[in-house]
This record gives C-alpha cells, sequence and structure tokens, in this order.
C-alpha cells in the first residue's frame, strides 16, 4: 500500500510542487492549508490531492487535523513540514505580535507537526521527516530577524530529532532553498530581483521542482542513511 505523505502549506507555491511531485511519485499524498479555501478548492479539483484546514501553529488543531487525516487516509509515514509565514521588518520596528506569529507559525509547527506523528511511526519503526528551512536562516538577512531565528531554528530541531528517531527507522532531514521563483520573489521590483540573481553563481533563480527533487530524495527508502542534514539548494549563494 502507498505510504502516506503530508505536505503542510501545500497547496501553493513550493509546498503545492511538493506535494503533486509526492503524489507523481506515489505516494498518497494529502495537503494542509491555513486559510486560502478558494486556492484549497483549486488545488484539490486539480489535483485529485485531499485538502485539510487547520492552523499549524496551534498544536491542539494539528492533533485534531492529524486524527482526520489517519482516520479517512491512514497513518501519516512521511511529513514535509513547508508551512511558513513572514513578517518583515528591523528589530527596533518590529512588533512583539510579528515576532511570536513567525516563530509560532514556522519553527512550532516542525514541533506540533511532528509530535503528532512521531509516535505512529516509532511503532511502526519507519518515519521521514523533512522541514523546510532556508538560506537565511543559514546566512541571516537584514530585516528578517524572526524569519531568520525561525528558520535557523528548525536546523537545530531536526539535527536533534534525527537523534531520537535514528535507532527506530525514522530520518529527519533539512531542506534549505535560496531565493526561489515564487509569487512572492516575483514581486520584488526587477532591479532588486536583478541584483539577487548576480550574487547566485549558477545565475538564476531557483524553481519549486528544484526544491521538490530534493525532498523526493530525502523521503525515499534508498535515503535510510541519510538523517541530520541540511541539503542547501541555492545554487551556490550560501555554502554552509
Amino acid at each position: 500500500m502507498p505510504k502516506v505523505a503530508l505536505v503542510t502549506g501545500g497547496t501553493r507555491g513550493i509546498g503545492e510542487v511538493i506535494a503533486i511531485e509526492l503524489k507523481e511519485a506515489g505516494y498518497l499524498t494529502v495537503a494542509n492549508y491555513g486559510g486560502n479555501d478558494e486556492r484549497a478548492r483549486e488545488f484539490r479539483e486539480r489535483t485529485g490531492i485531499p485538502t485539510y484546514k487547520f492552523d499549524v501553529s496551534d498544536f491542539d488543531a494539528c492533533k485534531s487535523g492529524i486524527e482526520a487525516i489517519e482516520r479517512d487516509i491512514g497513518p501519516v509515514s512521511i511529513l514535509v513540514n513547508n508551512a511558513g509565514i513572514t513578517r518583515d521588518g528591523t528589530l527596533h520596528k518590529m512588533s512583539q505580535k510579528s515576532w511570536q506569529e513567525v516563530l509560532d507559525t514556522n519553527l512550532g509547527s516542525c514541533f506540533n507537526m511532528s509530535r503528532c506523528v512521531i509516535e505512529g511511526m516509532r511503532e511502526r519503526r519507519f518515519g521521514r521527516i523533512v522541514n523546510i528551512g532556508s538560506l537565511n536562516g543559514q546566512a541571516g538577512q537584514y530585516g528578517q530577524v524572526n524569519y531568520a531565528a525561525a528558520k535557523s531554528g528548525i536546523h537545530g530541531f531536526t539535527k536533534a530529532l534525527a537523534l531520537e528517531g535514528a535507532s527506530m527507522g525514522i530520518t529527519v532531514n533539512a531542506v534549505a532553498p535560496g531565493y526561489v521563483e515564487t509569487d512572492m520573489v516575483r514581486a520584488v521590483p526587477a532591479a532588486v530581483l536583478e541584483k539577487i540573481v548576480a550574487r547566485i553563481p549558477v545565475g538564476r533563480l531557483g524553481s519549486a521542482h528544484d526544491i521538490a527533487r530534493g525532498v523526493l530524495f530525502l523521503v525515499s527508502d534508498e535515503s535510510g542513511f541519510i538523517t541530520g542534514s541540511t541539503l542547501s539548494i541555492n545554487g551556490g549563494q550560501h555554502m554552509y
């Protein structure tokens, strides 16, 4: 029977492509989303991938969401913690709310979701968890102390949980994307975008497919000897 793969923030952007490519690879894929019902409906109708709406920053919502998925679809064997938000601003102007929302959604969700599936993975002695970090969590970024802190925390979380899961057949890895051609990046002014691309040694933005292919490798049965690693997919912009 195909393994159940759950992607948080899986109905748009990088998460959407990861979910689609997991399905195409033969996994029984499910996408979580947080708020855009119309986008989720369109995604569900176009791809045939079931969607579940719940707030990944809320532990109780995650617990209920996982219970519903496992009741409807089956036990989650693969978890991709992709959901994330930005609330950019320099620290001296940043509100505590903007700090906390990013920490809760980007980093807290990794705990919430992993905690809700880890016991089942341990019982079955198999699991794959991939956390989506960021180049900016490795190198820092002006105006993103909240985002950089959360993403940097993901890399530490990944290593620690990898140690806990290794003897139980559970691998935990991270993918750290660089600048990827998403709606958010395409909205950057052309002159600024040109400067960003000029700092990428391969000479282009990444694509969501570049990221998805890395995730597919890390969740495969063949990747069982890789755990606690961060796969940087950034075109050589930051070698870490």
